[in-house]
């Protein structure tokens, strides 16, 4: 193999905004990330429902809801 070719590995500090950190092998240095494994939302089971909400209401502005289209549906009769 050729001398000098492969990058070094040092061991660097990954810091989430959440406070967590833990220690990995980079050849960046110490790394700083917006989620991590302890805030993530699919690995704590907590569902941002703000964001949800958000959704669920731009779908219902752009579908309409079912309640809106039983009501027509009553007055049409």
């Amino acid at each position: 193999m050729k001398e000098g070719t492969h990058p070094k590995y040092e061991k660097v500090t990954v810091t989430c905004i959440c406070g967590n950190s833990f220690e990995t092998r980079s050849t960046s240095s110490d790394l700083e990330v917006q989620i991590c494994e302890k805030c993530h939302p699919f690995y704590t089971g907590k569902q941002r429902t703000v964001q949800k909400a958000g959704r669920i209401e731009k779908f219902h502005k752009k579908y309409g809801t079912e309640e809106e289209s039983e009501e027509t549906e009553e007055s049409d009769v």
